[in-house]
Order: structure tokens, then sequence, then C-alpha cells
């Protein structure tokens, strides 16, 4: 699922380093959505939503030279605005959700929690500039409201995956590692550096070639036989179920023993060339081990927060959300030296 970013962003205080200029203002007392018969302002949403756009503007106008909200670039007619406006808002039906739900857990704000997320508001106030308050919907409120409720997720995030099972077997995180070559069968570069397409007779010296390098990588080493040829030699990790190899290749490496060099590999649109390093990668086992329990984590946390929001119902008025809009941008500017840049 989509989940915030801004509660990270905003809680480590980097916009605190930030001073934003932009003007405009929404209602922010206009009640937006509705979870079950609690009515939620457009302050909080509008505040996350423009927050976001905030993070993001910099980076757009580098890349596009303006602004880029209302581009498609997935091509699913859904605009970059109307994306992040449709995440802010399964977010939020996620921390009301949450926030609904915790004594279930036995989760409860401290009163050291309650005075970091003051104090973090704050210094998020001081930082900025009255303009750029105007144009986030932001005050000590409504930055407050935001803070408790995804610190309340992040606890209820804790809670919810400590019950999950860490214990991964050897075989299930094992993971190995290669090394190879990768000859492409579609396109090679010419002599004046341009990108072509192979004719059927060049497809077959190549074959013969690659065949023949193939040939000098097992009776001496990948990398000698590489660095004859002109190839570059890559390396990677596999796992028994990888679903990013051709199946070829991970079918080759598996039946292979450690520190031999295959045979040709001919795939849809490449030649391979693979030599089995290690059955067993100690490290990258390790991080296979730690991938595989954050997704047990993962696939625990949506189980639990799909089966609350299904006792839930969050309806949108969009009469009131299409108020919020990214058609005035933010530029981000050196703080001075009597802004705040110390990170909360």
């Amino acid at each position: 699922m989509k989940r915030t970013r801004l509660a990270a962003l905003l809680l480590s205080g980097i916009m605190a380093a930030s001073v934003l200029a932009g003007c405009g203002s929404v209602n922010k007392n206009a009640v937006v959505a509705t979870f079950d018969e609690t009515e939620i302002a457009l302050g909080v949403p509008n505040f996350a939503a423009r927050l976001q756009q905030a993070y993001s503007d910099d980076m757009y106008s580098y890349y596009f030279g303006g602004s880029a909200w209302d581009s498609d670039f997935s091509g699913t007619g859904v605009t970059m605005q109307e994306d992040v406006k449709n995440s802010v808002m399964d977010s939020m039906f996620e921390l009301y959700t949450l926030n609904a739900h915790t004594q279930e857990y036995g989760v409860a704000l401290s009163e050291e929690d309650q005075t970091k997320i003051a104090e973090t508001a704050a210094a998020f106030i001081e930082a900025n500039s009255r303009e750029a308050l105007k144009e986030l919907g932001a005050d000590q409120e409504i930055v407050e409201e935001y803070l408790r409720l995804v610190t309340i997720q992040a606890k209820m995030h804790e809670a919810i995956i400590a019950n999950v099972d860490t214990n991964v077997s050897d075989e299930e995180a094992n993971t190995s590692a290669y090394s190879y070559v990768r000859v492409s069968k579609t396109t090679y570069t010419d002599a004046d550096g341009n990108s072509a397409q192979y004719t059927e007779e060049e497809l077959e010296m190549l074959a013969e070639t690659v065949g023949t390098f193939a040939t000098e990588a097992k009776a001496g080493t990948l990398e000698e036989a590489a660095e004859t040829y002109g190839y570059t030699v890559s390396t990677g990790t596999f796992t028994a179920d990888d679903e990013m190899l051709d199946t070829a290749v991970l079918t080759a490496l598996q039946g292979s023993e450690e520190g031999a060099v295959s045979d040709v590999i001919d795939t849809e649109n490449a030649y391979y060339v693979v030599r089995l390093d290690a059955k067993t990668d100690a490290a990258a086992t390790e991080t296979t081990r730690e991938s595989i329990i954050r997704d047990r984590e993962d696939a625990l946390y949506e189980e639990v927060l799909s089966g609350w929001q299904e006792e839930h119902t969050w309806e949108v008025k969009e009469s009131v959300w299409k108020d919020v809009t990214f058609d005035r941008l933010f530029t981000t500017v050196e703080p001075t030296d009597d802004v705040d840049t110390t990170e909360q």
C-alpha cells in the first residue's frame, strides 16, 4: 500500500533547515472527509498534501523546468497531483483507523511524546516564512495534530509487527553469488557511438564469437577472457526462487559448481556466460533473511489494518478536496544565520 513519507521527513527536522516561499490558503475548517460519524477538517490533509508537494517542487523544477503536477507520466490518466492527493487520503484513512484502535494494543502517547510533538511543531513554524506557512495551511495546532497521528501510527506499527515470526531457516534465506557477462542480441554500439540493430548475418557471427569467448573463459578465467573480448564482467546474487533472473540463467547457476564457468546461455534478448562464485554468500544471505522478516511484518501490518478498515466507513468529499491544488509552487532557500537548523 502507499504510505505517507511525510512523517519521517517532518519528524527528522529536515524542514527546519528550509524556508519556503509561496502564497495562498484554503478553508482549513471545511469538512473534507468523514470517518464513521467523525468529521475530518481539511486542515491536516491539506497540510500533508502541500508539504509533500513542497519537498518535491525543487526537484521537479530542476528536471522539468516548471510544474510537473499536471503531467501524467504513468500514462494511466492520473496526474501527479491527483496521485499524491489520492495517496494522502489513503494515508489519512490509515491514520484515523489506527487512532481508533490504540486500546487494542495498549498504545498511548507519553508525556515525553507530547512534549516532543509540541516542540517539533513550534520549530517547524519558526523555521518557515509566513507566506510559506499560509500556503501550507500550517499552524501550531494543525502541525501538532498531524504529528500526533503519525506518532500513533509509528507506535501501532511497532506493536502490530512485534508478533511476527522472525525465525527464517538457512535454506529459505540462502543467497548465492555469481559473476556474468551479458552480450545483447538486439543492439550494439557502432564505430560512431550510435546504437544499431544486428543483421541476421551479424547475429550468426556474434553467436560464434560468444561461443569462442565461453570456451576461453572456461579454460582460463572469466575476467581474462572478458578483457580480451572487450566484455564487462558484472556480479550479482540470487535466491532459489529468484524472479529477476532469466529462467535459463537461474537453471544454469543452480546446476553449477562453485568456480565453474558455464557454456553460452541463449536467452531471448542476450547471451550469458556465468560463473557461480559462492553457493552461500554470508552477507547476502543475512540481507535476504532480513528482507523476508520485513515482508512478513508488512504482510501482518497490512492484514491487521485492512481488517480494521473493513469495520469503518471513510468518505471523502471531493467538492472540498478539489480545492487543494499544487498550482502555486514552493522554492527552498538556504537558511540564514538566525534560523535554527538543528535537527529535532
